[in-house]
Formats: structure tokens, sequence, C-alpha cells
């Protein structure tokens, strides 16, 4: 990403790897149960049909979080949370923090970086992401999606007995369901989220549209960039562990906008502040007086 201002020390890799893992667990873990909440939407269609019955369970993102707090209890809207931050401190930190390496790598080193190379970089650290932590995501959806039923038995009691039970009972290659359609969705989302972030804020800085104290409010601004975003992305949100199934259910637009705009909100500002915060305090070390 673009730097704060010309006179901020630039950010190592370790920084912007370790502040994009730490700033995703801190926008799942204020945004989860809007993620639980669209994972039963998105589910609850192939449920009815298994169970040969028409009654909607769920409606609406807060219907469904009213519902699940009555009938489930408050915890089981962070069900997967667990899973969840696994998987933001490996798939963020490489989609996100080697984001700004990887445009160095495509442009040899150099500072210079169009559009093109961009979505290069964004493509292959989504798909790097999707590769690495995969089993993460796949324990999160399944923790996410199990309902506790009467007699308040569940088939996963604990995330690493997730791990297990998959790997026991479909193999290890279970861990890896879906991974295909999630790097060909992430690699877009990535491009989408990024790049444009990316070259907004850049012009931003470039023409010098706000001047001062106002540059330090540049991540509030940030947010017509995100809400913008997903008006086109959406639509991928279904391409995960259930692929072809899911393809064919009705989109979900309110709950995914209003699980990736809230995230997105909350993990850019926080990681723009991270990084600021951590380059400071390197700064510091290493300069005391």
């Amino acid at each position: 990403m673009v730097g704060i201002t010309p006179k901020d020390m630039v950010p190592s890799p370790a920084v912007k790897f370790f502040g994009a893992g730490t700033a995703a667990c801190i926008a799942d873990l204020i945004t989860f149960p809007l993620d639980t909440a669209k994972v039963r939407l998105q589910i609850q269609g192939e449920s009815q049909k298994a169970k040969g019955t028409e009654v909607m369970k769920y409606r609406g993102v807060f219907g469904t979080i009213a519902t699940m707090v009555r009938t489930e209890g408050p915890r089981s809207l962070y069900n997967g949370l667990v899973a969840g931050l696994q998987r933001q401190m490996s798939f963020a930190s490489v989609r996100i923090g080697l984001y700004d390496s990887m445009k160095q790598f495509y442009t040899r080193g150099t500072e210079s970086a169009g559009i093109v190379t961009r979505l290069m970089a964004g493509c292959t650290t989504g798909a790097m992401a999707v590769a690495f932590a995969q089993p993460t995501d796949v324990v999160k959806v399944r923790f996410q999606a199990q309902v506790r039923v009467a007699d308040g038995e569940r088939r996963y009691n604990s995330t690493m007995e997730a791990y297990k039970t998959i790997a026991r009972d479909e193999g290890v290659r279970g861990l890896w369901r879906g991974c295909m359609p999630n790097i060909t969705r992430n690699a877009i989302v990535n491009c989408a989220e990024l790049v444009t972030y990316d070259m907004i804020k850049e012009l931003i800085l470039k023409y010098d549209l706000m001047t001062g104290e106002d540059k330090c409010k540049l991540n509030s601004n940030m947010l017509l960039t995100t809400f913008t975003i997903f008006l086109y992305v959406h639509q991928y949100q279904n391409l995960r562990v259930d692929f072809p199934t899911a393809v064919l259910q009705k989109f979900k637009f309110m709950p995914s906008f209003l699980r990736l705009g809230s995230w997105n909100i909350v993990m850019f500002v926080s990681y723009e502040q991270i990084k600021r915060g951590m380059t400071r305090a390197q700064q510091y070390w290493e300069s005391p007086f």
C-alpha cells in the first residue's frame, strides 16, 4: 500500500505481514456474528431440501442472529471463531501483508506499479493465501454451519477435533475441499479489494486532496472505497466449500454486503493504524535519542 506520509519510515515486510493478520483478527472478532448469520442463510436452502420441508427457519441477517441466540444461545454466534482467527492470521497475512512485496517482485524492485502489475500482485497473493489457509476455512465454515440439536450433541466439539475428524473421515484432501473454486473467488475478490483501495488511496495522496490534519483521517475516507467494492464482488462469496451446489442457491447480497463491508472497514482502518504504530515503535527502537 501507499505510505501514510512521505516523511514516514516505510513499514517493513514483517510489519505488514504481522499487521495484516492482526488487523484481520480484530475485524473478525467484531463482525463474526454477521459472518455466521451469512453462512446459515446460505446453507438453509440445502438443509430444507434434505429434510423435505419448506419452512424458513432464518429470515434476514438480524432475524437469523435473533433466532440463533434464542434457540442455541449467544455463544452460537461465535461458532468457529478459533478457526476463524487461525484463518485470518494465515490468510490475511499472506493476501494483504505480502501484496506490496509481490508488487515489488513484479516490478523488479522499482516503485512504479501500473494497474496490470497490481492486478497480478492481487491475484497472486489471493491464490497463495487460499492454498495455504484452506483447511482453516473449511473448519470455520463447518463450525458455523452445524446446528446444536436438542440433546446438545455436535459433530465437532473443538477446533483440533474438527481438523482430526475431517482428516480421518475424508482424508487429508478433505481439508482442502473446494480449494480450486476458492482460489478463483479470492483472486478476483483480492484484486477488487486491494487494487481499488491501493489506487484510490494513492490518488488521494498524489493530488493532495486532504491536507494537514485531514491526512490523519485518510482511513475514514476509505469507507467509501470498501462499500463500493462489494457492490461488484458479492456474488463470488458463494464459491466456497460446497461448490457447485452453493452457486445454484439464491445469492445472499445483503448478508454478504453487511459482513464484508463492515469487516473491511474495521480491517483497513486497523491495518493502517497498526502499521503506523509498529513503524514508529521500530523507528524509536532503532533511534531512541
